[in-house]
């Protein structure tokens, strides 16, 4: 791979994977090929906003545990062949460099593709080219791109499965979906949200036409906002005790640490795609010190 601006550099990480590294005055990532994930975003002098498992898998064709997979073309188990990998092949392939830039307000921006072939047409038969537009500053923006290149149309599931750093998720809450209609897949039923969204055992929640939402952490006193467009679910986890338990690739004193707040097209909101259109998924995430509390996101020393 050749990068030219000197915020940008590619180097391997762990596992000897190939790694973006992004790196100016406003903020930093790192993002791996495999997958196109976003593995880590820190906007300067602040704590890091993504999390990462320090069990994750770094072997290629495995999912990383962890920071921004990517979900497409189904979330959730497959619908009807559960022998088939959790949210789809996005997340597993290797996807392609394709450009990076320095914009003139500072930040950096770094542009990844792949591409359906023979091997995904095994189990989803269809033609699409995906993007994902990374841009890297005081917020982190993400744009996912799906264009169908077939000849007739499709449907498709899709998601940003992002997880978050927390000092305490019981001492964290996300607002902006109070009122919402969402299905409760721990304690199965359909409920409308009553307040925040609070934490006191594992939660897995599909909720259904959102807009903004904003974890607030009351013990780092920041808030972390997750705005959208063209997303009608957001997707609220935490696995707490016993599942983060089952997970090989998620360390089992982990759960208090993270909350996957997921922009996502999901469930009965799937993306009909007509031949020679795209479709847009798009996250903006950013940070706030906390109302009230000064200091919150200043340099950590």
């Amino acid at each position: 791979m050749s990068v030219s601006p000197s915020s940008i550099r590619t180097d391997t990480g762990p596992g000897d994977l190939p790694r973006i590294v992004i790196a100016n005055a406003l903020g930093s990532a790192e993002i791996f090929l495999d997958g196109g994930h976003v593995a880590r975003f820190q906007p300067a002098g602040e704590r890091p906003v993504l999390w990462m498992s320090e069990a994750s898998n770094y072997i290629q064709g495995k999912a990383i545990r962890g920071g921004v997979p990517v979900c497409f073309p189904w979330f959730g188990p497959h619908p009807t062949d559960s022998t088939l990998g959790a949210h789809g092949f996005a997340r597993f392939r290797r996807w392609t460099l394709e450009r990076t830039a320095e914009l003139a307000d500072g930040r950096s921006q770094v542009e990844l593709s792949f591409t359906t072939d023979a091997a995904t047409r095994k189990v989803w038969p269809h033609d699409a080219r995906l993007s994902l537009l990374v841009t890297v500053g005081r917020t982190l923006e993400l744009v996912f791109t799906v264009t169908n290149t077939g000849t007739a149309p499709f449907i498709c599931a899709e998601a940003f499965h992002t997880y978050f750093t927390v000092a305490d998720i019981k001492r964290t809450e996300v607002t902006g979906l109070e009122g919402v209609r969402y299905l409760d897949k721990v304690d199965p039923g359909v409920r409308h949200q009553q307040g925040p969204v609070t934490f006191a055992g594992e939660c897995d929640r599909v909720y259904e036409h959102t807009g903004e939402a904003v974890i607030v952490d009351r013990v780092w006193n920041r808030t972390i906002s997750i705005a959208k467009r063209g997303s009608a679910s957001t997707v609220v986890w935490n696995p707490w005790i016993a599942k983060a338990a089952k997970m090989v690739d998620y360390g089992n004193d982990e759960w208090p640490g993270m909350v996957c707040v997921e922009t996502a097209n999901a469930l009965d909101a799937v993306v009909v795609v007509p031949p020679a259109f795209s479709h847009h998924l798009t996250a903006i995430i950013g940070t706030a010190p906390l109302a009230g509390v000064h200091g919150a996101n200043g340099p950590l020393g």
